[in-house]
């Protein structure tokens, strides 16, 4: 049997869960944190792994009847962390909206932030609908910004899914 295995469904859930272990100390030498490119593939990425492996998912909560469809299908059974909408989400309520344009900043994308603010159709919607939408406006930002936000928060600020999944894969 190999080392445990944390699913995730996407790079940028990857990107920020090896980013915020780093952050706090943890070590993760002996874990694979495997990006499954959508919940969709679960079922074959538990297929693939060894059952005896010590398991853990991390997915979005609108994803929690197809989860749980799957599991059962499997019959397996796996500890299971669940982001509110989604990881960035999560990254962004934890930091907070002035935090997380702080770091928009420093990441050298605030003029395309604001940009995105001015058009019409988001200029009436919530500053964290808007920051979601604009972590996918651009290949490769998502996994930017997953990075980048995680390392800006502080230990005590970690998002709960992505704490109790990292405590999970230590107690395993």
């Amino acid at each position: 049997m190999s080392g445990p295995l944390a699913l995730v469904e996407g790079e940028s859930d990857r990107v920020a869960l090896l980013e915020l272990a780093a952050r706090l100390g943890r070590d993760l030498s002996g874990v694979e944190v495997r990006a499954m490119g959508g919940i969709t593939n679960l079922g074959s990425h538990l297929t693939s792994a060894d059952a005896a492996q010590h398991t853990v998912l991390l997915h979005d909560e609108g994803e929690t009847a197809y989860v749980e469809r799957t599991l059962a299908r499997l019959d397996r059974d796996i500890p299971r962390f669940v982001c509110r909408a989604d990881l960035e989400d999560e990254l962004v309520r934890a930091l907070g909206i002035p935090r997380a344009l702080e770091v928009v900043d420093a990441g050298g994308d605030l003029a395309s932030w604001e940009i995105l603010t001015h058009q019409p159709f988001h200029r009436d919607r919530p500053e964290a609908a808007v920051l979601r939408r604009f972590w996918g406006t651009t290949s490769g930002r998502k996994e930017k910004y997953a990075g980048l936000l995680a390392a800006a928060l502080e230990p005590d600020q970690a998002p709960a899914p992505l704490t109790g999944l990292l405590d999970a894969l230590r107690a395993g």
